[in-house]
């Protein structure tokens, strides 16, 4: 048994031992082989720094090449810009040289100059002195002259000045007052008889109604319970109306009628026409509504044009340009003062061609003018300038005359008239304004016009009353006799009118009547 145990230890020792050299084997055989992949490694990162020592000898090779390229351009451009300042700079000393030549030049001739006006001044000053002398010798002279005269009249000079210019001043103003009077006397003798013919003769010959246009329409309805669809659902159907229109839809408590409210004639119209029309549909609602009045302005637009060639057929005339009869037409919806545009354009003219007539000139002139006199106030409110020049232009574009295109633009005065038919336009322009029931007026502005009239009229020297009279029309002044003579009279009424021309505006003109009465009485007993 010893025995054998001694046998397994001794087994079992030499398996430690083999085991031991076996391990240590490995571990050799391990540390062989780091060894050689060191080495390995050793001598690819040899191999990796040569590579990359020879390319980094190339790089700088490559870059010493680039830089010096970069030198020699560099050196190029520096040796080009040089050479372009130093042509400049030599330009400029030729041109400093040519420079300095002409002042050289030109301070000579100013030498030459200064040396000219010495001499003048001093011939100058030897004629000054002996002017003075005999200016001094002249005043001697006159003041005694002067002296002797005082003398033998017996008045000084500034007393005979007054009485002579006194004189003067009277017998001046005497011959004046009279030839005015006998150059006015004659020429109403010859004129007035014709020109009051023929303006009555006009005025009677065109009686017509006018439209005096209003700041609201009204608008019947078929029942009551029509009010509330033209309101429609939390007011969407008058609001829709509204927006699409531009007025004012006022529903109250007036019986079966709604009021469309609205400074502009033309929308107003066109806010009428569509409400009429959807309520004889029965189709009340926001999009019908736009339709409706989309509808409605292109029928009033054409309604404006038959308009117009209503009247230009009427006044006897043709060959409009289209656009012209459209803006006329457009005309039918403006007023001014309530009096209709397009009517009164045509009225006047009517007055016009007649006294062309009276007179023998240009009949189809004098009416062309007159008939588009105004046309300017079509967009008188969207340009800059008065409607006469704007109408003007306006005619002058589509291919009027010029004697058509001056007569509108001379009938407020604005340019000279170029012949006799452009002065008949705007005197018939002012009969169809004046005409009594042609405009209205508000009345406060009518009352303050009055009162103006007679405190401008009450303002002078010897006036004792003053009345307006022919709605504004007419003033008449009554004067006291003994504080002024029939030629102040006539002077008070020319000076009176142009005043009233200053400080006043109106519609037509105002007749000024100074009255001088005088008045003696005496009883017998």
């Amino acid at each position: 048994m010893t025995a054998i145990l001694t046998d397994l230890i001794t087994l079992m020792g030499v398996g430690g031992l083999g085991l031991g050299a076996g391990f240590a084997a490995d571990r050799a055989i391990r540390r062989l082989r780091g060894i050689a992949q060191r080495r390995d490694t050793e001598t690819h990162v040899q191999q990796l720094v040569r590579s990359a020592q020879r390319e980094a000898e190339q790089l700088v090779k490559e870059a010493k090449i680039e830089a010096k390229d970069v030198l020699f351009q560099a050196k190029m451009e520096r040796d080009g810009k040089e050479k372009e300042k130093r042509g400049a700079l030599q330009d400029l000393e030729k041109r400093l040289g040519q420079r300095a030549d002409e002042l050289e030049k030109k301070s000579s001739q100013c030498e030459r100059r200064e040396e000219d006006c010495r001499r003048r001044d001093a011939a100058l000053s030897q004629r000054t002195e002996v002017l003075q002398k005999k200016e001094h010798a002249c005043e001697q002279a006159t003041r005694d002259h002067v002296a002797a005269l005082e003398s033998v009249a017996g008045l000084t000079t500034e007393e005979g000045k007054r009485h002579l210019l006194a004189e003067i001043e009277s017998e001046v103003r005497l011959e004046a007052t009279g030839l005015t009077k006998r150059i006015l006397d004659e020429a109403k003798e010859n004129a007035d008889r014709d020109a009051r013919q023929i303006v009555t003769n006009s005025i009677q010959r065109i009686t017509r109604d006018y439209v005096n246009e209003a700041t609201i329409s009204v608008v019947p309805l078929a029942n009551e319970g029509m009010k509330g669809r033209i309101i429609g659902r939390e007011g969407r159907n008058i609001r829709a109306l509204e927006a699409s229109t531009g007025v004012d839809l006022i529903v109250d408590e007036t019986p079966e009628a709604v009021i469309v409210s609205g400074f502009d004639p033309l929308r107003r119209e066109i806010a009428k026409v569509a409400l009429e029309r959807l309520m004889q549909d029965g189709r009340i609602h926001p999009t019908r509504i736009e339709e409706v009045v989309e509808k409605v302005k292109g029928d009033v637009e054409k309604l404006m044009r038959e308009e117009a060639e209503k009247v230009i057929f009427e006044v006897g005339l043709s060959d409009f340009h289209p656009e012209i009869v459209k803006l006329l037409g457009r005309l039918r919806y403006r007023t001014s003062y309530g009096q209709n545009n397009l009517y009164h354009a045509r009225e006047a003219a009517y007055i016009c061609g007649m006294m062309a007539s009276e007179l023998g000139l240009d009949l189809k002139l004098a009416k062309r003018g007159a008939l588009l006199h105004d046309i300017g106030k079509v967009v008188s409110h969207q340009e800059e300038g008065t409607h006469a020049m704007l109408g003007a232009e306006i005619a002058k574009k589509y291919g009027e005359s010029e004697k058509v295109v001056n007569a509108i633009a001379a009938h407020h005065e604005q340019v000279e008239p170029l012949c006799p038919e452009a002065v008949l336009v705007a005197a018939a322009e002012a009969l169809s304004a004046a005409r009594p029931g042609a405009r209205r007026e508000a009345l406060e502005a009518y009352v303050k016009r009055l009162e103006k009239l007679e405190s401008l009229a009450v303002g002078y020297d010897g006036v004792e009353k003053a009345y307006a009279i022919q709605a504004g029309r007419e003033v008449r002044v009554i004067v006291r006799h003994e504080a002024i003579s029939d030629n102040d009279a006539l002077r008070l009424s020319r000076d009176l009118s142009k005043k009233i021309e200053q400080e006043m505006t109106y519609p037509g003109q105002i007749k000024i009547t100074v009255i001088r009465e005088s008045r003696f009485t005496e009883f017998a007993r």
